[in-house]
């Protein structure tokens, strides 16, 4: 199937008044499937923003293309089956309920639809007792879920959020954590710009790290987040643990140590000559975090090496 969101080696230069250069993207490329949530992360200046813009058609690119539901980018037509949340959304100061329906009518849609969709979306994002309230009053994370209902109101195929959590409470997050996940299963895709890390570990089928406006790394989350080969091994009847542990503590009773992928099986052997009991075999995994870090820290010393 052909992706609904792709970009095709994008560079885009900015100049100053003062003729200074600035690369916010250096030949960028990124595809989002159909059906599935993509995690974009970087540091803030990495291109992240760039891009999106570049995919809504607000900025041009430099240098290469892309396509945005099989027309290229600046399409206007595509627009209408596009999701789109901002970093920072700012409405007119309208109740909830008349945001939506004029986000919805801009879009196409029509009643009844139209109310039918505004109702559903305001109960998704519990402000059905607020939808008759002015948004002028609505604390940072309100209009935080308005967006989020806002970006939903079209029904569309694919959705491009920025920092969708940012000012949310933990119930909240929750809440939109399920609502991406539900929409997923229908077959719509998600592009997730975020610095909520611990949120892009749990829903994200994919993760694209930016530095500098090159990507740094990409892949599947959950073999990302596998230590590289690393095996945390828990027995019992042991009185120290195997040559070629890495490390080892007691907890209830029982060894639990760390080896490499090398030293796996011969660290299994030695426990069942030794009498001990095998418990457990896990893999090693780290958190997004720990990732991110990593992948920045050394992205920063290569390019330090290459100036």
């Amino acid at each position: 199937m052909n992706p609904v969101l792709e970009f095709e080696g994008i560079s885009k230069l900015y100049r100053s008044v003062l003729r200074d250069k600035h690369w916010a993207l250096r030949d960028f490329s990124l595809r989002v499937e159909p059906g599935e949530i993509v995690g974009f992360l970087g540091p803030n200046g990495a291109g992240k923003t760039t891009a999106i813009h570049i995919a809504l058609g607000l900025a041009r690119p430099t240098a290469g293309g892309g396509t945005l539901l099989g027309q290229k980018f600046g399409t206007v037509s595509v627009r209408r089956k596009l999701g789109f949340l901002s970093e920072s959304p700012a409405f007119y100061h309208q109740t909830a309920r008349e945001v939506l329906k004029f986000c919805g009518a801009l879009n196409g849609v029509r009643e009844p639809e139209l109310s039918h969709r505004t109702d559903d979306l305001l109960a998704a994002v519990e402000l059905t007792e607020d939808a008759n309230r002015n948004i002028g009053k609505f604390s940072r994370g309100m209009l935080q879920r308005v967006g989020i209902a806002q970006a939903l109101i079209n029904d569309p195929d694919l959705l491009i959020l920025d920092e969708p959590t940012s000012a949310l409470d933990p119930l909240s997050r929750l809440k939109v954590r399920e609502l991406l996940l539900q929409n997923r299963q229908r077959g719509r895709s998600v592009l997730l710009s975020s610095h909520q890390l611990s949120e892009v570990e749990l829903i994200c089928d994919r993760v694209v790290f930016v530095q500098k406006g090159r990507v740094v790394k990409s892949g599947r989350t959950q073999e990302l987040l596998l230590d590289s080969g690393g095996f945390e091994i828990t027995a019992s009847g042991l009185k120290a643990a195997p040559s070629g542990a890495q490390s080892s503590h007691v907890e209830d009773g029982r060894l639990v140590f760390t080896v490499s992928a090398a030293q796996q099986r011969a660290a299994i052997e030695q426990i069942w000559s030794a009498g001990g009991t095998l418990v457990s075999v896990v893999p090693k995994t780290r958190t997004m975090e720990d990732l991110f870090v990593e992948l920045m820290t050394n992205s920063e010393s290569v390019d330090r090496e290459v100036q």
